[in-house]
């Protein structure tokens, strides 16, 4: 398990230069579900109320670059994912605080209220704007496994999330909004493939491949996905992950992405 430094125990330098940009914390209650930040936690505060706060050491290098990825997103995705209210960066520390939502984890489970709030927030995904800043195409990630063609038939110029597990869908308590947070991952590449992604962790979590197409068919840029470039992503995400894993390890999940074909 990922450390996790309670508020009490991070230096007091970082502590001080955190409170001189949201004010005297008051409160903190650990998050220990869904994240590998080696700090994160709830704050309250005197200035700004409640604010989510995540952070890691700069000699963690994946982690730091995650949370770059985050800060450099946050005015674009603002909306679809709660925004960042401060950066900080203190005595070998990176944090961020965000807008504070209160909420649970989305159910993708079969029947579950949250599906109709998850297709919601995927249909205003695509309407976000690509920042100009250099964002990796989707086909990068799937270097060394690409065969001739697959590379051009998933560009795109979309901006993509490309891990919408439950972990990362936070619906609120309030009003029942879906929120997809964490933008560790970004890529740029067709609109319709978060959405497919999310199709193919409903079938994880319990759905049907009929089930799960039903939803998707709710999804427009699904509806008129090129089929050349969904054979694309199913053939080199399969490759990829029987190369990883062996042919046995990777038979579910290969299973569920091949279902996109039907």
């Amino acid at each position: 398990m990922t450390e996790r430094v309670p508020w009490d125990q991070l230096p007091a330098g970082l502590r001080t230069a955190i409170e001189d940009k949201t004010g005297t914390v008051t409160a903190s209650t650990p998050v220990t579900q869904g994240l590998n930040c080696t700090t994160a936690q709830i704050i309250t505060t005197r200035g700004n109320g409640p604010l989510f706060l995540k952070g890691v050491r700069d000699t963690d290098l994946e982690g730091a670059s995650a949370l770059r990825w985050e800060e450099h997103l946050t005015d674009t995705v603002g909306g679809v994912s709660p925004t960042i209210r401060h950066a900080i960066r203190a005595v070998g520390w990176y944090c961020l605080a965000f807008v504070y939502v209160d909420g649970r984890n989305a159910d993708l489970g079969p029947e579950s209220a949250d599906l109709d709030a998850v297709a919601f927030t995927i249909r205003r995904m695509h309407r976000l704007r690509t920042p100009d800043i250099p964002i990796p195409p989707l086909a990068d990630r799937f270097t060394g496994y690409l065969m001739p063609g697959e590379a051009e038939a998933l560009a795109g110029g979309h901006l993509l999330h490309t891990d919408t597990n439950p972990h990362n869908i936070l619906v609120s308590n309030r009003g029942g909004t879906a929120y997809i947070v964490d933008w560790a991952m970004p890529a740029v590449g067709p609109e319709w493939v978060d959405a497919a992604y999310t199709a193919v962790r409903l079938m994880e979590y319990g759905h049907t491949p009929a089930s799960a197409l039903a939803w998707l068919q709710g999804i427009p840029s699904w509806r008129s996905a090129d089929p050349k470039a969904v054979d694309a992503l199913v053939t080199v995400t399969c490759r990829r992950w029987s190369a990883i894993v062996g042919t046995r390890g990777a038979a579910a999940s290969n299973e569920r992405f091949q279902q996109l074909l039907a």
